[in-house]
């Protein structure tokens, strides 16, 4: 009998057994946080699920399935050219307007092709967090200088994160591509370069469109017009997108498509939906409490100081922003007293990272690497929040 594994499940049941013992039930922050982590997932569900992960699901299956890996390594693989790589991954959030979870299915699907890990990282981060419309409501609502610092620091961390990726594990990347199987010949397509643009560009743009955000009031503007016309476009993709299957692919290819899709989705979603409850018990929603009361947020991100910087990064990384929810979010801690530099801290930790999309990617691409890109993210934020405050606060 080996003693020591005994100990440790000993250990964890009377751990488990305490827990449960003097879990606190019927205090009302407890029950609280409880009902605000149902009422996150229960909103998560109806707003994001439908409408932006399953389309996700469907595109990473599609580069999963109909993207050659000889196309993923000549534009994003360890062989590319570096400019082209880190300059396509960095702008990809102007074409995405995504969260921090939406944008994961994709980061699968292109890592697990052979896309390079610095590559791959950089369109991870800029996914999210360059959103063009959160980017303008940021400049308009909290002032051009952070909207303008927002939009530079979003560029800038997804190339430097990106590079500084691929140095720190340049060893188990090359290991990588040694032991892969990854095709770097050139395969015959089963359509034209114009069918696949057309094929992935109606589920792009449905994507997009179908999330549209809705402008502020009075906005009469390029946005405010899109928005009112948004299910007549995204309506106008999926039928395109049902023509384009119907005349240009066959039955068995739909079969593989369906079924790359669904296995994105056993990876990711219950990952997904598990930590959008544990970060609704910590932190609650917008304007709602969970089991860490506001006050002393708000109370911690005062100033400029390196602990306020460091703590609204650290707290946004595992906070889960919706897409454009970080503006009115800021807007008030500002109102309370937040200063200007955790303000940008926040900005850049926030969208681009949550608990919920942690746990999936440490199933992806491992905790070490996990760890290090979240820890180059909170601390890029804090130093960037540092120089901003000192400037501008």
């Amino acid at each position: 009998m080996d003693f020591k594994n005994e100990w440790k499940k000993l250990f964890l049941i009377a751990a488990v057994f305490l827990a449960c013992f003097y879990l606190p039930v019927g205090s009302s922050r407890f029950d609280n946080a409880i009902g605000e982590s149902l009422y996150l997932v229960k909103w998560y569900a109806r707003e994001h699920v439908l409408l932006c992960l399953v389309p996700a699901f469907f595109i990473a299956g599609a580069i999963s399935v109909f993207v050659s890996q000889a196309s993923v390594m000549k534009y994003l693989g360890a062989g590319a050219n570096k400019i082209l790589a880190y300059g396509v991954a960095s702008v990809s959030g102007t074409i995405l307007a995504v969260c921090s979870c939406t944008v994961l299915p994709l980061f699968a699907g292109i890592y697990k092709m052979g896309a390079g890990l610095g590559p791959a990282t950089a369109f991870l981060y800029s996914g999210p967090a360059i959103n063009v419309l959160a980017i303008i409501l940021t400049a308009r609502i909290l002032g051009w200088q952070l909207g303008l610092a927002r939009a530079i620091g979003a560029v800038a961390f997804s190339v430097i994160i990106g590079l500084l990726m691929h140095l720190i594990f340049l060893k188990e990347e090359r290991a990588r591509y040694a032991n892969g199987d990854f095709n770097i010949g050139e395969v015959k397509e089963n359509r034209s370069l114009g069918q696949t643009v057309l094929y992935f560009g109606s589920m792009i743009a449905f994507l997009v469109f179908a999330n549209w955000g809705k402008p502020l009031e009075g906005d009469h503007g390029l946005w405010s017009l899109i928005y009112q016309y948004k299910w007549w476009i995204a309506g106008f993709s999926l039928l395109s997108l049902a023509i384009i299957l119907f005349r240009w692919f066959k039955k068995d290819e739909l079969k593989e498509w369906t079924s790359a899709t669904w296995g994105f989705s056993l990876q990711i979603l219950p990952l997904l939906l598990g930590g959008v409850l544990v970060s609704g018990f910590l932190l609650g929603r917008v304007g709602h409490e969970g089991v860490i009361p506001s006050r002393y947020v708000t109370a911690l991100v005062g100033g400029n100081s390196l602990w306020a910087n460091f703590f609204a990064s650290v707290v946004a990384a595992f906070m889960y922003f919706a897409t454009l929810t970080e503006v009115p979010i800021l807007q008030g801690l500002m109102n309370a007293g937040m200063g200007k530099g955790p303000a940008l801290a926040l900005l850049l930790a926030g969208p681009a990272l949550s608990l919920p999309s942690m746990l999936v990617l440490n199933g992806i691409m491992g905790t070490k690497k996990t760890v290090v890109y979240v820890s180059l993210v909170i601390i890029m934020s804090t130093i960037t929040g540092m120089f901003f405050g000192a400037f501008w606060g």
